[in-house]
């Protein structure tokens, strides 16, 4: 039987070799996946032209995905950089990889990226018009836009940002309550100018079913993007950022009709007593879609720590239900992340997205935990740098600074609890 997307395979009752891979990757039997894929609580990105793909779900029941966002832009374009990037982020276990270029050679960047990675590969169509234009904002057509939607599905993108939710009525309700930091979202602003340079509506929410077509064509996913997400916490949770999200819950239900998968993005810069409750209402507005979320940042105080931040709020978002962290680097709001900060944000947003699945009760996710505290209690070193999500740091920091014994560090020496209560429990000498 033919499918042209996952969605429709799993309303077809077919199971494809994607579903099968993310149900064993997910101790999940492989017929209640294919019954959330075709109910749209679980995505998976699969591009029919992505073939070094080894697919991930994301969504209700799976484990907590995590984002990395690099590329190549006017001041840092070197496709190398970006490049060891990648191998770096596919290293650390990055589900997914977003290229965020806006300059130069794009395609080319691109289309290696694609060839390389196992990952599941996002972009930004909005971005990549700017550079591969090369042309004043307002100039470009709204057929324009939608070309580079297609070459990026043509490409062998699985899923892709689209900001189809800012459309003229949720610009008046910008306008009409104004924030401390305005529009955020770089694609979100960069739409919104166009739509007040030319007076039209905003191409891809005008033009909607096209975008859809394309999407079908080759089972593109679409990430609805969120352009009103808030970039303060002052801004958070208020009518721009609502008024959008009901915009999304609409589109979902059309893209769902056509058996096109969907993730709703989310926010932003949020204080930590506001976060379950947007997952929530996420949740409700669109229909138990897949929740991808920017941070949330829980403090906008912390420059050169919003790995940290972000982290936070990751965490509670996820336990609360959210299904897709985007990493946040310590380089957030100051300058392109180098290779450094790329890891620290990666090994962030995996503890949020660990810390969240534990919370969840996703199969395996305490065993491991318990796994690490076995081996602290035998004070076997090696299992512990086996079993750590950073193993080279957890072994330098080991190496930096050694004990007089093996079975203790240099924090407690012959004091250590671990040590000392083995021994006691076997009825051995204490040497304290």
């Amino acid at each position: 039987m033919q499918y042209t997307t996952q969605m429709d395979a799993a309303r077809k009752g077919i199971i494809t070799g994607q579903m099968q891979a993310v149900a064993a990757k997910e101790s999940m039997p492989v017929e209640k996946l294919r019954d959330l894929v075709a109910q749209g609580k679980v995505a998976i990105p699969a591009n029919k032209n992505h073939k070094s793909l080894e697919a991930e779900g994301v969504g209700e029941g799976m484990r907590t995905k995590i984002n990395v966002n690099l590329g190549i832009s006017k001041d840092c374009c070197n496709l190398e950089v970006e490049l060891d990037k990648v191998r770096k982020a596919l290293e650390l276990k990055a589900e997914a990889i977003m290229d965020l270029s806006c300059f130069g050679k794009t395609e080319q960047f691109r289309r290696r990226l694609i060839e390389l990675s196992p990952a599941m590969i996002g972009t930004v169509p909005m971005y990549d018009a700017i550079g591969f234009y090369d042309k004043k904002l307002e100039v470009i057509t709204a057929e324009e836009f939608l070309a580079v939607v297609e070459k990026h599905a043509l490409d062998g993108v699985d899923f892709m940002t689209i900001h189809a939710g800012l459309n003229r009525e949720t610009a008046r309700r910008f306008r009409d309550n104004p924030r401390l930091t305005n529009i955020v979202s770089r694609g979100g602003s960069l739409l919104y100018a166009w739509m007040e340079l030319t007076g039209n509506e905003n191409p891809f929410y005008e033009n909607y079913d096209r975008v859809l077509d394309i999407c079908e064509r080759y089972d593109v996913t679409i990430s609805l993007g969120d352009a009103c997400r808030p970039g303060s916490i002052n801004d958070a949770t208020d009518a721009s950022q609502i008024e959008e999200l009901i915009t999304l819950g609409e589109l979902t239900k059309r893209a769902w009709a056509r058996n096109v998968q969907v993730m709703i993005e989310g926010p932003g810069h949020m204080a930590i007593n506001e976060i379950t409750a947007n997952v929530v209402l996420q949740k409700k507005l669109c229909h138990g879609a897949p929740f991808y979320v920017l941070g949330p940042l829980v403090t906008d105080v912390a420059p050169g720590y919003d790995h940290i931040t972000s982290a936070i709020g990751g965490a509670i978002a996820g336990a609360a239900g959210a299904d897709f962290l985007c990493y946040v680097t310590p380089a957030e709001h100051l300058r392109l992340p180098d290779v450094d900060d790329l890891k620290e944000g990666i090994v962030a947003a995996r503890i949020a997205a660990h810390a969240a699945d534990i919370a969840k009760g996703i199969p395996g996710a305490r065993e491991w935990d318990n796994q690490m505290s076995k081996a602290r209690q035998e004070i076997d070193w090696e299992k512990m740098f086996t079993l750590a999500i950073d193993p080279e740091k957890a072994r330098r920091y080991r190496e930096q600074s050694r004990p007089e014994r093996e079975d203790t560090c240099t924090m407690c020496g012959d004091l250590c609890a671990m040590r000392n209560m083995n021994k006691v429990m076997q009825a051995r000498e204490l040497e304290i």
